[in-house]
């Protein structure tokens, strides 16, 4: 479930669950926590446009070998900005892998130790919590923990997960491609630029080497690409009435660079607001259909429900079993109200 999808988007971790959940609702929130941090077939980490997802674990090295030189560019540019360097970012991953030989370590921890290792030059731009973890996560060293209370936890990769056959950066990024068009597909060269976070000039040459196994549609006139195996089920797929309860920041709302065949241009902003904040939406038939919030009330809550249109006794009825269903995972109690816009 988490492959098919290219990885959670896991900012807001109440969000990463209902993500898993919309899409396997035998899923429970214990078994998610218990796959991340016991089993450890799901890992937490930053990778796609340097935010943070829930991966496969079998899958961690294929997607840190994909973004890894990309995201490093990125990184060292941040550095640059507050005066740190290679040095610097090499001076504080030694810190960082020491400081976990002996076990995980909160994030306020590690930072101590890498200020304790810092030179005076250093101290200054070690002020944003970022620079001290970063460099780590992105060479695939580091990865999240266990949380201890409220607090998140880092662990070094060698300790959490088996170890794994180095992957070519190449075979990994046309992989990415391949995951990426199996779960968004159809889709540009510029969508998946957008959605991996790897340069405009590298993603169109990894694009470019799968032309044998990509075919060409047409959408609104516009040219995208599938896969080419995926070609006679997209034909003949017809609309089914299907309707879901996506959460913040599903990924299903961030594949596409552009939202035109997901939502009318009216209502964009109801659902991609400031600051890079999504608001749950509801889906029908793979359009954006509505909005809706689960506010908490103890141990009930209350689901808010704002269609863009009227909405009929079938679409009613089925958001009243989304939500049910998803108060189910939750454990409480929730009052429905759905209205029109």
């Amino acid at each position: 479930m988490c492959r098919d999808i290219g990885g959670v988007q896991a900012q807001l971790m109440s969000a990463a669950e209902q993500q898993l959940w919309t899409r396997r609702q035998r899923s429970t929130r214990a078994e998610i926590q218990k796959a991340l941090w016991e089993q450890r077939a799901l890992v937490k980490t930053t990778c796609m446009r340097l935010t943070l997802h829930l991966l496969p674990a079998a899958d961690y090295h294929l997607y840190m070998a994909a973004l890894k030189s990309s995201a490093l560019a990125a990184m060292y540019g941040h550095l640059a900005r507050v005066g740190g360097g290679t040095k610097h970012a090499a001076t504080m991953i030694a810190a960082v892998m020491d400081a976990l030989a002996d076990g995980p370590k909160t994030q306020q921890e590690l930072i101590a130790c890498a200020k304790s290792a810092a030179d005076p030059a250093m101290r200054k731009w070690l002020q944003y919590s970022w620079t001290a973890l970063r460099p780590a996560i992105i060479e695939g060293l580091i990865c999240y923990g266990p949380p201890r209370g409220n607090e998140v936890t880092f662990v070094r990769v060698d300790a959490w997960l088996p170890r794994a056959r180095p992957i070519a950066e190449d075979n990994a990024r046309r992989e990415l491609v391949r995951r990426f068009l199996a779960a968004y597909g159809p889709a540009t060269v510029r969508d998946f630029m957008k959605w991996s976070g790897i340069k405009a000039a590298e993603a169109r040459r990894v694009w470019t080497s799968l032309e044998d196994e990509l075919a060409a549609v047409s959408v609104d006139g516009v040219s995208q690409s599938v896969l080419r195996r995926d070609l006679p089920a997209l034909v003949n797929h017809a609309p089914d009435g299907s309707l879901r309860l996506l959460p913040s920041f599903d990924p299903f709302l961030l594949a596409h660079a552009t939202k035109d065949h997901l939502i009318d241009v009216r209502h964009y902003k109801r659902v991609y607001r400031n600051a890079g904040w999504i608001t749950p939406v509801v889906l029908i038939d793979g359009r954006v259909a509505g909005i809706w919030s689960l506010e908490p009330r103890g141990k009930a809550a209350a689901a808010r429900v704002q269609m863009f249109a009227s909405p009929g006794r079938a679409t009613r009825a089925g958001i009243e079993r989304e939500a049910a269903a998803l108060a189910a995972f939750l454990g409480v109690a929730c009052d429905v109200r759905v209205r029109a816009i």
